[in-house]
C-alpha cells in the first residue's frame, strides 16, 4: 500500500524534528567519522589570485573542500561579494531545509509589521489576537504571551506541537510543567513557531507559499522556489497549529542569505525592514549551549565567541546540517545542505517498526558506516548522516580559511 505523499513528507518531517533534537542536545556522543576523503568532488573555483583578493586562503580552502569529500554533502558553496569563491553539487536542486524554516518565517513577519488590521503587530498578545489551542487550551497567563514573545521563544508555553519530537524533553526541563511568566524563559520550542505561522496567515489573509514566493522569492530573483516547495505538518490530535516545511536549492538560499546581508534590500528596493538584522545578532537570548547554538534571536543561531566567527554572524540550520551562514564582516554567505531522504528512509522503519528510540537509532546508523563492512556503501558515502563534530570541523576550518 502507498503512503499519501502529505502523511509521508508530515511523518519524515515530525521524525527530522527529533533527530534534530538530538543533533543539538548530545552532539551524537561523541561519534564520528574516519577523515580521509570517500568521494571526488567536481568544485568549482575562483582562481587563487581572486580568491586571495575576496580574503580567503586558497591552500585552506583546499583544506576545506577536502573534509567536505569526506561527509555526504550534496551542495556547498561559498559567496563573498557576490562572487562563488568555492561551490561543489548541484546549486539548482531543492532539498528539504527542516528547521530552517524557521528563519524564513522570520523574515515573512518582518515583512507585514503594522498595527491596522491586515499586518502583524509585534506587541499583540495570545489573548487579543484570539489565538489559543484544541484539545488543550491555554491558560490566561500562557494567552498573555505577545508575538515578539514567540519570534524570541521567550513565550514560556509547555504545550504540545506538531513536529516537536524529540523536543520535548528539553523543553520540560527548561519550562517546566507549571505556568511560565511570558518573556523571562528561553526555550527552542515549535509551539511558538507554529503558533507565530497561524498569526502569520491569520493576520495577513495570505498562505506561507504564496507569501514566501511574493515576498521574497520574486523580489531576490530566487530561481528554483515555487509554492508547491511549502508544505504543512498538521498532528491534530495534540494541536491546531500547524508547521510550514520548506524545499530551497543552494542558489535561492544565497539571494536568501545575501538579502540579511545587504540589510533587507535588492538593488534599491527595500524587501525587509533594515533593522531587522540588528534584532537577530543583537536582541537574542544565549541559550545556555555553547559553540554555533550559543545564542538565539528571531527564528536566527548566534555563534558564539568561541567559533571565531566575527560578531555579527547569524545563521539558520536545520536536519542533516542544513545551514545558511551570513557573515556581514566578511560580506559572506555559506550554504551548506545534505539530502536527508535516504537517511530517514532507513530511521524511520527503525523508530516505526523496529521499536527503537530516536536516540538509539540515530546512534546505531552512525556506528553501522563506521564498521569496515558498510564503510564504503553508497548510503555511507553518499548519503549518511553527517554528525555535529564533523560539521563543527567544516566551520572551524571555514574560519581558519578566511584570511
Amino acid at each position: 500500500m502507498r503512503l499519501n505523499a502529505a502523511v509521508w513528507v508530515s511523518g519524515l518531517v515530525t521524525i527530522a524534528v527529533i533527530v534534530f533534537t538530538y543533533l543539538i542536545m548530545t552532539g551524537e556522543r561523541g561519534l564520528s567519522r574516519s577523515s580521509a576523503p570517500m568521494r571526488v568532488l567536481d568544485i568549482t573555483r575562483l582562481s587563487d589570485e581572486r580568491v586571495q583578493r575576496l580574503g580567503w586562503s586558497p591552500d585552506k580552502l583546499t583544506t576545506v573542500f577536502d573534509h567536505v569529500a569526506t561527509l555526504s554533502t550534496d551542495s556547498f558553496v561559498i559567496v563573498t561579494n557576490n562572487e562563488v569563491v568555492g561551490a561543489f553539487g548541484d546549486l539548482s536542486k531543492p532539498y528539504a531545509t527542516h528547521s530552517m524554516r524557521k528563519s524564513f518565517l522570520s523574515a515573512l513577519v518582518s515583512q507585514h509589521l503594522g498595527k491596522e488590521q491586515g499586518y502583524i503587530n509585534l506587541d499583540a498578545t495570545l489573548q487579543e489576537l484570539e489565538i489559543d489551542d484544541t484539545p488543550s487550551p491555554l491558560t490566561p497567563l500562557q494567552k498573555k504571551a505577545t508575538v515578539l514573545n514567540l519570534l524570541r521563544s521567550v513565550s514560556g508555553i509547555n504545550h504540545p506541537a506538531a513536529a516537536s519530537g524529540g523536543l520535548q524533553a528539553d523543553i520540560n526541563k527548561r519550562l517546566g510543567h507549571s505556568e511560565n511568566k511570558p518573556g523571562t524563559v528561553w526555550a527552542y520550542n515549535n509551539w511558538d513557531y507554529n503558533a507565530l505561522t497561524t498569526i502569520f496567515e491569520d493576520s495577513t489573509g495570505l498562505g506561507i507559499a504564496t507569501a514566501f514566493k511574493e515576498g521574497i522569492a520574486k523580489p531576490t530573483g530566487m530561481k528554483d522556489f515555487d509554492v508547491s516547495a511549502v508544505s504543512y505538518v498538521v498532528d491534530t490530535d495534540i494541536s491546531m497549529h500547524k508547521a510550514a516545511a520548506f524545499r530551497m536549492s543552494a542558489r535561492d538560499l544565497v539571494k536568501f542569505g545575501r538579502l540579511f546581508l545587504n540589510n533587507g534590500r535588492v538593488n534599491d528596493r527595500q524587501i525587509l525592514p533594515a533593522s531587522w538584522v540588528d534584532r537577530a545578532t543583537k536582541d537574542y537570548t544565549v541559550t545556555g549551549m555553547s559553540g554555533l547554538r550559543w545564542a538565539h534571536g528571531y527564528l536566527w543561531w548566534v555563534p558564539g565567541p568561541e567559533t571565531d566567527l566575527p560578531e555579527g554572524s547569524f545563521w539558520a540550520w536545520g536536519l542533516g546540517n542544513q545551514a545558511l551562514f551570513v557573515v556581514p564582516a566578511w560580506d559572506t554567505v555559506i550554504v551548506h545542505q545534505s539530502d536527508s531522504t535516504e537517511f530517514l528512509k532507513r530511521f524511520l522503519p527503525m523508530i516505526e517498526a523496529g521499536g527503537h528510540e530516536g536516540e538509539k537509532a540515530l546512534e546505531k546508523l552512525i556506528l553501522s558506516c563506521r564498521d569496515s563492512d558498510n564503510s564504503k556503501s553508497e548510503y555511507c558515502i553518499e548519503h549518511r548522516f553527517i554528525t555535529r563534530r564533523e560539521f563543527n570541523t567544516l566551520i572551524s576550518l571555514i574560519v581558519q580559511a578566511h584570511t
